[in-house]
């Protein structure tokens, strides 16, 4: 919980990661290229005294990350969305095992989210009813633009992909994060094109699409899509660190999701380890809209409070202590299962 001027915020860091990109788990170039684009997003958009060595960057394992998210960090709740990217490393980026570990050591901290890639077709099928009974899966964190063979992406709308959505809905997977933002090298842009998205909230409404990134740099396609579709979300991860480089245009990317989508069905991520959560808060709490930006509403202390943990905490059925709850007056933005 963070404390400031007599508010109290539950806060939920809905998109974290524990990853391996050092040189033995890198299976080629793209290894290394993946993680050094990864740092240059963390190396210029952190305040320097956030900065990390590339060294610490490549590989933090699981005590850092719980001292960096609960111990320092102000978070209550965190959920892992692992990228798997089997093309560029040995032993996959996200770190299964060891996330899913530390999740069943701290239930009361930690939801370990999978992925899966429906290019694998009849078998990835088989192995997504395993995982989703061995994790106890609520959520899953989908990469449109990773490689596989002589792929380099898919679409949420493939034939494929829908029949993994049909399962996941089947097996009470709700909650689908996609990544739809920023290129990363060596992925290419048009991967994560934003339309997609469209298709699959209107023909799966009973699952939850959260779109991490929110998009961007596509955020008035991906505003025009989650105003029709009840059932989108908008993840923060990577808009965050804007709060510090480039305060007006996180203003406007902020004010543009509030104006859409409504304070309800936007969430805090830090991107862990790209960034750490306790900055993010802090001057996410501070934060107001610029007033050169005077179209915008200013940001109410309840609004920052849904979007720093409580709709998160909604979604994933996070117990939240009563004294920090606030009334939700649209339920239905969250699927049901």
């Amino acid at each position: 919980m963070y404390t400031k001027d007599g508010e109290n915020y539950f806060i939920v860091d809905a998109h974290v990661a524990l990853w391996d990109a050092r040189p033995e788990n890198q299976r080629n170039i793209h290894g290394k290229q993946f993680i050094d684009c990864f740092y240059d997003y963390h190396r210029n958009l952190s305040p320097q005294s956030e900065s990390w060595s590339y060294d610490e960057f490549l590989y933090q394992g699981g005590d850092r990350l719980m001292k960096d998210l609960f111990v320092d960090g102000h978070v209550d709740h965190a959920i892992f969305q692992p990228a798997a990217l089997p093309a560029f490393y040995n032993n996959g980026f996200g770190q299964v095992e060891e996330a899913f570990a530390l999740a069943s050591a701290h239930p009361d901290k930690l939801t370990y989210n999978h992925c899966w890639d429906p290019r694998f077709e009849g078998a990835g099928l088989k192995q997504l009813r395993e995982d989703a009974k061995r994790f106890g899966l609520k959520g899953a964190k989908l990469y449109t633009a990773e490689w596989h063979g002589s792929s380099r992406g898919w679409k949420l709308d493939d034939p494929w992909s829908y029949r993994y959505l049909e399962a996941a809905q089947e097996l009470g997977v709700k909650n689908i994060h996609i990544h739809k933002g920023p290129t990363i090298r060596p992925l290419d842009r048009d991967a994560f094109d934003v339309a997609d998205v469209d298709k699959a909230a209107t023909d799966f409404t009973e699952l939850n699409f959260v779109v991490e990134h929110c998009g961007l740099p596509r955020l008035e396609d991906f505003c025009w899509i989650a105003t029709q579709e009840p059932n989108v979300h908008a993840g923060l991860a990577v808009a965050m660190p804007f709060i510090h480089t480039r305060p007006k245009y996180f203003g406007q990317i902020i004010g543009e999701l509030l104006y859409w989508l409504g304070e309800d069905r936007i969430q805090f991520s830090s991107d862990y380890a790209i960034w750490t959560p306790r900055w993010l808060v802090e001057r996410f709490v501070d934060f107001q809209i610029p007033e050169e930006l005077s179209e915008y509403a200013p940001l109410t202390p309840e609004q920052k409070k849904k979007i720093l943990g409580l709709n998160a905490a909604a979604m994933y059925d996070i117990p939240v202590p009563a004294e920090l709850q606030l009334p939700r007056e649209e339920p239905q933005a969250v699927a049901v299962a």
